[in-house]
């Protein structure tokens, strides 16, 4: 198998955490939300150089003060500090409470997509939307969802340039970017 491609950020060092850190991938995708793409999935690699190195335990262990003086810290890390920091240190605890810490087990071994997308769904911070757009990426970038995805992620399954999911190159970026406003000037979203 192709090694996986995501050039979501525009840093290469932080498009490798995503595509090596299966917890970067999931913040990445927590913090994306009223943020540009880029910004969102360049979190993960900011966070990881201030607490140096990202791990599920130790952001867990961590206060809620604690990881917010950290999402605080100039630059902030998203446009809502505050509340992003409790979603993530959320997403965290479920990751060591129900995964024992390994990120990667949310999808390791799943054969069912309901299953798996019934997983996504749990995470802290993660809604139906960004539970399915999650999917897809795992599909589309990196080839580790079971058979049958297609159907249970839908519409972002489809081949039409929606969400992060479907960047693979700088261009694709800019589609994504593209068909976004352009559903935004008819009235419509990305689910449309």
């Amino acid at each position: 198998m192709a090694r996986a491609k995501f050039p979501i950020t525009g840093d290469p060092a932080a498009d490798e955490l995503l595509v090596t850190d299966p917890l970067a991938l999931l913040i990445g995708m927590l913090l994306d939300q009223q943020v540009p793409m880029e910004w969102a999935f360049r979190g993960p690699a900011t966070l990881s150089a201030r607490l140096d190195g990202l791990d599920a335990d130790r952001i867990a262990a961590m206060t809620p003060e604690a990881i917010e003086a950290v999402f605080k810290e100039k630059p902030a890390l998203h446009r809502y500090p505050s509340s992003m920091a409790k979603r993530t240190l959320a997403l965290c605890r479920h990751v060591v409470d129900v995964y024992g810490g390994d990120a990667a087990k949310i999808w390791r071994g799943v054969r069912d997509p309901e299953v798996l997308l019934d997983r996504l769904r749990a995470l802290p911070g993660y809604g139906d939307e960004k539970a399915k757009i999650m999917l897809a990426i795992l599909a589309k970038r990196f080839g580790r969802a079971p058979r049958g995805w297609e159907a249970v992620a839908q519409p972002f399954s489809d081949d039409r340039p929606r969400s992060v999911a479907d960047v693979d190159s700088p261009e694709a970026l800019a589609r994504v970017r593209e068909w976004k406003r352009a559903q935004k000037a008819k009235g419509r979203t990305k689910s449309d």
